[in-house]
């Protein structure tokens, strides 16, 4: 009879907790609905859109105006705007998006030479999936939209392994090749022709609540190449154009351009001879 008590009261406290919120746990879903829809008719081949294929798309994005408006207006938190106004403002960025996105899948392409065409780029590459979805999720964090571009990067992150905060600046010809583990923070700026690979960091030397509204992560600027696993912090460092920074870097202190910034580590091989028949192992 205890037991029954408990969990009723457990009942009333969870029915009292979901009614004062506002926010459907099927907004998550909602989400990650509308980037899937929104990505294949961005990039789907033209056979997907048989007769009157002009009609059909323009119906498709009727459609998904809708998806969106609705998924705004259930935000728990109303943006500035109007979700009408925020909805026919992402309508009328999309092609400037999509062109910003193809020059993205040929900068993989170009920078991949075990990628045999710009289509397998775009069905196949995590890094590509990720930077598609961060650039749809840019917008709407730059129109101040509550919540829906968390959504959006959690998903990508989530289909990934790649981390890339929405408010991240992140130029032209952004190439992520492998990508798995990478960390963009929320400050981070990008230039043009930036090229990462999987394991990097560009994160904040400190995460106190207290420096939310302040630059906390570098700056990259245009033609950089960052190796697997190199750690970039800080708010004030910057990584000077046309650098190479090597693997398993750890970078706090700006960097000049042209720079080539390599992590040192020392490797002894033995012959069988020398390990006297064996190797020791200590763990």
């Amino acid at each position: 009879m205890e037991q029954q008590l408990n969990l009723q009261h457990f009942a009333q406290t969870l029915q009292n907790n979901h009614f004062a919120g506002t926010l459907s746990i099927s907004v998550k879903r909602k989400t990650q609905a509308f980037s899937d829809e929104i990505f294949q008719l961005l990039f789907s081949p033209s056979s997907e859109f048989q007769s009157d294929s002009s009609r059909n798309i323009t119906a498709k994005f009727e459609e998904l105006r809708k998806q969106l408006c609705a998924i705004l207006n259930s935000l728990p938190k109303k943006s500035e705007q109007q979700s009408e106004e925020i909805v026919s403002a992402f309508f009328c960025e999309l092609p400037n998006i999509y062109e910003l996105l193809r020059r993205d899948a040929e900068a993989i392409y170009q920078g991949d030479p075990a990628a045999e065409s710009l289509y397998e780029v775009i069905l196949a590459y995590p890094g590509f999936t990720a930077i598609v979805i961060y650039r749809l999720a840019h917008f709407f964090y730059q129109q101040k939209t509550p919540i829906f571009p968390r959504l959006l990067s959690e998903y990508a992150h989530q289909l990934t392994g790649i981390d890339i905060h929405p408010g991240a600046e992140i130029g032209t010809s952004f190439c992520i090749d492998h990508g798995t583990g990478i960390v963009i923070g929320e400050t981070t700026t990008i230039g043009n022709n930036v090229k990462l690979y999987q394991g990097v960091t560009l994160g904040a030397l400190s995460v106190e609540k207290s420096l939310a509204k302040t630059k906390r992560h570098p700056a990259i600027e245009d033609n950089v190449i960052i190796y697997a696993q190199a750690v970039i912090l800080g708010g004030e460092t910057i990584i000077g154009h046309d650098s190479i920074v090597g693997g398993n870097s750890w970078i706090t202190k700006s960097i000049p351009p042209y720079s080539f910034v390599v992590h040192e580590s020392k490797v002894f091989v033995r012959t069988p001879n020398e390990t006297n028949g064996g190797i020791e192992f200590v763990i």
